[in-house]
This record gives structure tokens, sequence and C-alpha cells, in this order.
């Protein structure tokens, strides 16, 4: 899929109907694979594809850990494995790709304006702003924070701009550094789910760097009702939001996807480090060896959702671990049991899901992007013109889809 850096696409032409039938594509291939991509190898011990394919099953339990990270960190590398095996992966490569979008200068703003800010997050945002292009409206922040964003893209293009931001010291520390820069910037500290940010909508350019899950859904479904004349929005975290099931901005799609299906398309990362990794991976073991316990315990080979764990258990015995998630989740267990073996078991258990969890791992790009020609398609619909890329590098950040909508200015709202 292509796109031009134009903003004065119709709506008539190949590019607008272009987001229809590529989201219409991509449905029908994910639907058609969910048996695939649908079972969680961290929640069964084999799903129906392993058996089904066996040939596959034995060649992602026999990769190296070197393999297995080489794959981890590629989605070409991993997609060139699997298809031999996995034909019908091979559909899917041309919705994986997005184009790169073109940039425009930044104002340099001197050495001050990036002192409070980390370096990802400042590379971020830089790249971002000048993939945004040209602003000609006053801008709207959504969940902006200190407003680094809105500080940026209001020096650049010379427009006032609104930061809505839940956390009060957030935006005391945003008009500080507005300030301090001379930029006209105003905060209001209200929740952006709550009524009160729509009246900020009309008549400004809205704009929001990685708000997630309903937070990006809500700014979009406010912005198109208030006739925004632009919206720029890159989502994160898909799944967060009150509904534990999706609801697809556009009509007519088979695709249902839950809570922990929305996940999946954001849990690559690649910022982790060595340390993390490390915790991580102990993290999955310990888990994977007490649900083993918890199993054979209640009789029962169902998996059971667990609520998330204080990290300082980690540092102790895998026995003490498990007597701490007991006593939380109520469960009576002997502490003269074997721990050696249930910890040997859980390590067993999670090089297994690293390496069944690939196959898995090849559909959250398709899923993310899948996401994203939703809402492109939904603005295309009501009388916006819409470019979807790639506004930085993978390495920066993997979430890294900008969804840039400019209204088309001969509708007649009258």
């Amino acid at each position: 899929m292509t796109t031009s850096k134009s903003r004065n696409h119709s709506l008539n032409t190949p590019l607008a109907h272009a987001y229809k039938a590529a989201l219409q594509q991509l449905d029908s291939l994910l639907s058609e694979s969910v048996s695939l991509w649908r079972p969680q190898p961290y929640k069964e011990r084999r799903a129906e594809w392993s058996t089904q394919r066996p040939e596959l099953t034995e060649a992602l339990l026999q990769l190296s850990d070197s393999e297995l990270a080489v794959l981890s960190d590629s989605h070409e590398k991993l997609l060139n494995w699997l298809i031999p095996f996995v034909p019908e992966l091979e559909a899917l490569q041309r919705h994986n790709r997005l184009p790169t979008l073109s940039t425009t200068p930044l104002t340099d703003l001197g050495p001050h304006f990036s002192t409070s800010i980390p370096g990802r997050k400042l590379t971020q945002i830089e790249a971002f702003a000048g993939a945004v292009g040209k602003i000609s409206h006053p801008i709207v922040e959504w969940c902006g924070g200190k407003g680094h964003l809105g500080r940026q893209l209001a020096a650049n293009w010379q427009q006032p701009v609104i930061t809505l931001e839940y956390d009060p010291k957030l935006c005391d520390a945003g008009e500080h550094l507005a300030e301090r820069a001379r930029i006209d910037q105003r905060f209001y500290r209200i929740d952006v789910l709550s009524d009160e940010s729509t009246p900020h909508l009309p008549e400004h350019h809205s704009v929001a760097l990685h708000a997630c899950g309903d937070l990006h859904r809500t700014l979009i479904k406010r912005a198109v009702d208030a006739l925004a004349p632009a919206i720029d929005v890159a989502p994160c975290c898909y799944h967060l939001g009150h509904s534990d099931e999706y609801h697809p901005f556009s009509e007519g799609l088979q695709l249902k996807l839950n809570r922990d299906e929305l996940r999946l398309a954001v849990t690559e990362t690649v910022t982790s480090t060595t340390r993390d990794v490390k915790w991580r991976d102990q993290e999955m073991a310990w888990k994977l060896g007490y649900e083993q316990l918890r199993q054979e315990i209640s009789g029962s080979d169902h998996y059971q959702n667990m609520k998330p764990i204080d990290k300082s258990w980690l540092r102790g015995s895998f026995k003490s671990f498990c007597e701490n998630l007991a006593l939380r989740e109520k469960l009576n267990i002997d502490s003269r049991r074997d721990w050696p073996h249930y910890e040997s078991i859980g390590w067993q258990r999670q090089r297994e899901v690293m390496r069944l969890s690939l196959l898995r791992n090849a559909f959250r790009r398709p899923l993310e992007v899948w996401l994203v020609l939703d809402i492109a398609n939904y603005l295309s619909t009501h009388h916006y013109s819409v470019e979807i890329g790639e506004f930085c590098r993978r390495e920066t950040t993997p979430r890294n889809i900008l969804i840039s909508a400019r209204r088309n200015s001969s509708i007649n709202d009258g």
C-alpha cells in the first residue's frame, strides 16, 4: 500500500477507496486464518494447528536461543522463515508494509526545549511533528502530558495550542515549560473521556501521540462529530478501554476481537534491556511452574487468568513466589512440594511458549494495520482525506503508524 504526501485527495480518488478495499481484504485474510493466531500457547499446551502442522511445530521447538532472538526481532525474517510452513502468510506480506511519511523541517527550539524530555521520547515527538506537515489551525493536544508535542508544533507553525491533560502535576509542569519557551499554550485539567473535552475540538487541529485505546478512539469520534479541520493520531495500546470486545468504526467486517487479541497487536517491544528480558523470562517461567502446580491441586487442566504480580516476588525463591501467589489466590499448598521439579517444568514451558508463539506473533502487524485501516476508512467516509504511514523507525517505537486526516474543504456542512 502506497500513498503520497498530498493533503488534497478528493473522496472519489483511488486512495480514498483503497482503504476500504484493503480493509476488506485484510479482514478476510485474518478471519480465514484465525485458527493460527487466536490460540495462545501460554494458555494452551498445544493448539490445533500444532497437530495439523507437525513439521512447523517441530521446527519451532528446535530453534536455538540465537535463532529465536533473530526471528523475534525481525518481522520480515519471521515471515520469510514461516511462509514455507504456512503459505497463507504470503498474502499478508503486502499488508505489513506502510510507506514512510515525508517530513517537514522543524524550528530549532534550542537546548532548553529538550532538557526535560527523555531521548527516545524526544525523537518520537520530533518525528511525529515533522510528519504532520503544515498546520493552519489552532491546535488541541489530546492527553498531552507536559505538552512537549504541542510546544513543538506551536513554535513550528505559530499556532496557539490547547493541551488537555488529566494529571494536574503534568499541567503545572507544562505551563512552566510553555512560559519559559514563550509559547501560546494553555492547559486544561480534564478527563478527555468526559464531555468536558468536546467544546475544545471544533475549528482545531487535533493531535495525539500514543493515546491508548479508548483515548484515541474517543478523539477520532468526537473530532469527526465536531467537524474538526484536521486530525493526526498515532494510536497505541488498542486493548485498553472499558469494553472487553472491540467495536469497529467500519460496518460489515467479519473479524471479532477481544481484549487479549487486541493486546497481541502491541506486544512487540524493541526497547527492553537485557535485564528487562531476564526478568520477563523468569516471571513467565515461574508463573507457568505455578500454573502446573495449581492444575494438579485443583484437578483442572484449564488455564486460570492471573492478576499482575508484585515484582518483588521475583527476587526471592521460586518456593516463596508460589507461596505468595497461593496466599493471594487462596490456594492451599503443601510447603514440602518438590519445588525444583515445578520450577523446571515452568522453564521448559517458557521455552516452548516463546517458540510456539512465533506463529501468533507473525500476525501482530497485520492486526495493527487492520485496526488502523478501520479508522482510516471511517474518516474517509466522513469526508476526510486520509493518509497513513510510518512516522519513525521501528527502533524508535514499534507504534510508529500515523493516521493523518484533513477535512475536505469542498464539503458543505450547512
